[in-house]
């Protein structure tokens, strides 16, 4: 029973590895394919390569998604790769995510299977709980997104600042905003320096720099971009200088980055009190009423 309990976790491991890979590793590819996309004017050519692993599971993902997509009405193509843009998993497709989707969801409830039936468990119970983690395995692919995209999110929100910053001296030395955007996208690293060179190659390919903002604004869809594209859409139309837009709005996104900071700090003493009732008062209750309670029953031991 020992050695069968051994190889199962050796197994459940190698499993759990060749899925979170299998999930994190477009991750790395997208950076890469953004790089190459945005080569233009900044850097060199990007040479990808998948390790043949990558690739079996990357076309039997592919596979089933396509199989599964075919077949599934309320599947939504266009609406899960907005998503996977907004997480910047650019080089997963959607029909490939929904593919991970269902390798995720039969994983998990062979996974159950085995273990439930290795501890000797329920007819009842296999099938009740093997349903609860294929929904779970289906979920969790969307979770990472979820988390991905809100990650990503706050940084882009977090370097717009220093973005503004950037376009108001380029702007105010005499530079068009799409160089000014094109200086400061070289300059500007992470998840915004990369939406900036998509939308330098949007530019590049002939659409106007109206349409590339509002792309922009539906992968970065975050309070702090909807105001700043808003801003440039209002200063174009109206006929006021750009530079005095861009300086304005500096001054607001710093105010508002200001107040999210002082709204988090707000929010740490309500945190704190989860782990202090839950793992600290505790510990601290052991330390001191143990040797107290010892004492006691020393003492109506003796009696």
């Amino acid at each position: 029973m020992t050695i069968i309990l051994i190889l199962g976790l050796v197994i459940l491991a190698w499993a759990i590895g060749v899925l979170v890979h299998a999930i994190l590793r477009p991750r790395a590819a997208s950076v890469g394919m953004v790089n190459q996309i945005g080569h233009y004017g900044f850097t060199g050519d990007v040479v990808l390569d998948e390790d043949d692993d990558q690739r079996s599971i990357d076309r039997v993902a592919g596979a089933i998604g396509n199989y599964l997509g075919k077949r599934l009405s309320w599947f939504r193509e266009e609406e899960l790769r907005v998503r996977l843009v907004s997480a910047g998993m650019y080089s997963v497709t959607p029909s490939r995510f929904l593919g991970y989707q269902a390798l995720s969801a039969i994983a998990l409830m062979l996974l159950w299977l085995w273990l439930g039936g290795l501890f000797g468990y329920s007819v009842f119970a296999l099938v009740v709980f093997a349903v609860v983690a294929a929904v779970l395995g289906w979920l969790a692919p969307m979770g990472f997104v979820w988390l991905q995209t809100r990650k990503r999110r706050d940084e882009i929100d977090y370097e717009l600042p220093e973005l503004i910053d950037l376009l108001v001296v380029a702007i105010e030395a005499g530079l068009s905003l799409p160089a000014a955007i094109r200086l400061a996208s070289s300059q500007i690293k992470g998840p915004l320096g990369e939406e900036l060179r998509l939308t330098l190659q949007e530019n590049t390919m002939g659409l106007s720099t109206t349409q590339t903002l509002e792309n922009l604004g539906v992968r970065a869809d975050t309070p702090g971009m909807r105001v700043f594209i808003r801003s440039i859409a209002q200063g174009e139309t109206l006929g006021i200088s750009i530079g005095q837009v861009m300086r304005n709005l500096s001054l607001e996104m710093r105010k508002r980055r200001k107040a999210a900071a002082e709204e988090r700090a707000q929010k740490a003493p309500v945190k704190m009190v989860f782990p202090l009732v839950l793992l600290i008062f505790p510990a601290i209750f052991i330390v001191l009423l143990l040797p107290a309670l010892l004492s006691i029953s020393d003492v109506f031991g003796n009696l």
